[in-house]
């Protein structure tokens, strides 16, 4: 198989997702750990860590039920999936979003289509909830929106096979984490610098400065058993001093969302390590 083919195949997020990690990856290659045997990300969002790592053992979790649905179905029944998505783009235009927006039920794969067809024409990819869980978010303005991705919905498939994904908070993974064979990995929604870069309520469980601090102390608490922790954060006096005593990294990265494009540009965050 060519260089070529195989990074055509290699598996990668399917998703859209804001605060997504692909474009960090490669700063944070110096902090992975190269010692572990089961892999945690209780933050799946767009999964960009886990198809880096590929890790033999990995249990997958999110608050989000819409989003663990996606997953699974991608796992298990990606085929079905593949031929929904292609009817999705087919019929594609601003009424037909719309419709899909405004409908709540439907079959666990159709509604991992209708997941997946609104964050790829939806503006910027957000996904966001209101306080009744209904998906939000206006239509953007693509002239060829990616909706569906055979190739990459496959090698995600394969990536996925022994995975165990689940609904949960995040405090679930200290039912799992527990030894040095551990890695957690903590992408939680950041710590808003302003008003308008807040997105901590991506869905209706909103993750304000009392569930940062519960975080931390799971952090703290995984630590102490020997598991090693990464985390991934704004980079803000709250993050640091609630972190200051971990080892904090400075990664330099771009913010892309943003209600005013002049906000938009180039910010640090921070990574979090226990090791």
């Amino acid at each position: 198989m060519s260089t070529q083919a195989t990074e055509k195949l290699a598996p990668r997020p399917f998703l859209k997702w804001a605060g997504g990690k692909s474009k960090l990856i490669g700063q944070y290659l110096p902090y992975f750990p190269t010692d572990f045997k089961n892999y945690y990300e209780p933050f799946l969002g767009g999964g960009a860590v886990f198809f880096h790592l590929l890790p033999a053992e990995a249990i997958l979790m999110d608050i989000n039920q819409e989003l663990i649905n996606t997953y699974c179905c991608v796992r298990d029944n990606v085929e079905l999936l593949i031929e929904l998505l292609s009817e999705h783009r087919a019929r594609h235009s601003g009424d037909y979003y719309y419709y899909l927006r405004s409908r709540t039920t439907g079959s666990d794969i159709e509604r991992a289509a209708r997941l997946i067809y609104l964050n790829k024409t939806c503006f910027n990819g957000l996904y966001r909830e209101n306080r009744c869980g209904q998906f939000n978010v206006p239509i953007g303005t693509y002239k060829n929106p990616q909706i569906c991705q055979p190739d990459i919905l496959r090698s995600a498939s394969i990536a996925l096979k022994f995975a165990k994904i689940e609904t949960g908070h995040f405090k679930s993974v200290l039912e799992y984490a527990k030894t040095s064979q551990d890695f957690v990995y903590f992408d939680p929604p950041y710590y808003p610098l302003s008003q308008t870069s807040n997105f901590t309520a991506y869905s209706r469980n909103f993750f304000n400065e009392e569930e940062q601090i519960k975080l931390r102390d799971i952090f703290a608490e995984l630590r102490s058993r020997g598991v090693k922790v990464m985390l991934s954060n704004s980079d803000c006096g709250f993050i640091r001093d609630l972190y200051s005593g971990f080892n904090i990294h400075t990664i330099s990265a771009s913010r892309s969302i943003n209600s005013k494009a002049g906000k938009r540009g180039k910010i640090t965050e921070v990574l979090v390590t226990s090791y």
